[in-house]
């Protein structure tokens, strides 16, 4: 079974955001996501492989066998739009979405050019809404005692 490439590194995120990203407005908007991320899931940021920023972390284990760990939330300020890692599988995410503003979407991932194009009260409940279930369906370090 192949390897997992998404796991966590000991690189400093700062030092990543100041090489990776050349775009003073996507590092405002990096520096502000690693913020608010932070606050909401309750942990520092990680770097996770070359180019995600995580919070926290959790182990899935699929039906296949395979299995690892992720962070709970996360993002990757990439070239042509942040990808942020923050959705759940749940109706109340589904409905969230219509408020979030501008973006894309891809199977799990929410593709956006900048933070102004989204509704950061509703991300934060995106956000709120994913650390919930993954709380309830995986080993987790943010389920509640």
């Amino acid at each position: 079974m192949a390897k997992t490439k998404t796991t966590y590194t000991a690189v400093k995120v700062i030092d990543f955001i100041n090489a990776y990203v050349d775009n003073d407005e996507k590092k405002a908007d990096s520096l502000k996501l690693m913020e608010l991320m932070s606050k909401w899931s309750g942990f520092k940021p990680t770097m996770w492989g070359p180019t995600i920023i995580g919070f926290g972390n959790y182990h899935y284990k699929y039906a296949s066998g395979h299995e690892g760990d992720a962070p709970i939330l996360g993002f990757s300020p990439r070239k042509a739009a942040f990808s942020l890692y923050i959705f759940s599988p749940t109706e109340e995410s589904k409905k969230l979405l219509g408020d979030l503003g501008k973006y894309k979407m891809a199977k799990a991932c929410i593709y956006i050019k900048k933070l102004s194009d989204i509704n950061i009260p509703v991300l934060q409940k995106l956000c709120k809404e994913s650390i919930a279930y993954i709380n309830k369906h995986h080993e987790c370090g943010c389920r509640e005692k």
